[in-house]
């Protein structure tokens, strides 16, 4: 990847941004629940936010200027819920998905940090694999891509991981940049329909 691009501008061909909210969840309920495809049932945390719907979810779970923003938008704590059309050019160069040639990366280029827009983002390789519950009888596909991000030059300034959770025969995928508390317990305890 060219490091340079990132002082140049960043050519992204980013997910349209959502345009409705699926669910949005109130501060003052305890939980609520999310459809995802019509099969998946996920219980959120009351202070959860979501915007988008169909294959494109953005779950917001703190700090965002700009919830509605498309899947590069950086200062904005959340996680993504992605299905069969966000996958057809969801590899690097735009590329369909495959989590065993590399994350879920759709540009062609060097995108913006999530917690710093100055800074791009580099992902490296997996360096967790394997396979974790999401529901009762469901495996996802899971893999941990260690992320930098880097000025112009190369130079890191700080680290993230990027983790995914990949459900092939249901063509969903979870992606969370930002390491979210309790992620992982609540699709531990998701239903199928």
């Amino acid at each position: 990847m060219i490091i340079s691009a990132v002082v140049a501008g960043v050519a992204v061909l980013a997910a349209p941004a959502p345009t409705s909210a699926a669910v949005s969840s109130s501060s003052t309920a305890a939980t609520t629940p999310l459809s995802v495809r019509g099969v998946l049932t996920l219980t959120l945390p009351g202070t959860w936010h979501v915007y988008g719907g169909g294959d494109q979810i953005r779950v917001v779970t703190g700090a965002c200027a700009r919830p509605r923003g498309h899947y590069y938008e950086p200062n904005c704590q959340s996680f993504w819920l992605l299905g069969g059309q966000a996958l057809k050019t969801g590899g690097e160069g735009f590329q369909p998905y495959n989590p065993r040639r590399g994350p879920f990366y759709p540009a062609v280029d060097v995108p913006p940090c999530a917690t710093d827009p100055s800074l791009g983002q580099v992902l490296g390789k997996a360096v967790a694999a394997g396979y974790r519950a999401v529901g009762a009888g469901h495996k996802a596909r899971y893999r941990v891509w260690p992320g930098r991000c880097v000025r112009g030059n190369g130079e890191q300034k700080s680290a993230f991981s990027q983790r995914e959770w990949y459900l092939p025969k249901e063509r969903i995928l979870i992606v969370d940049q930002w390491n979210t508390p309790g992620l992982t317990t609540v699709l531990k305890n998701a239903t199928w329909s």
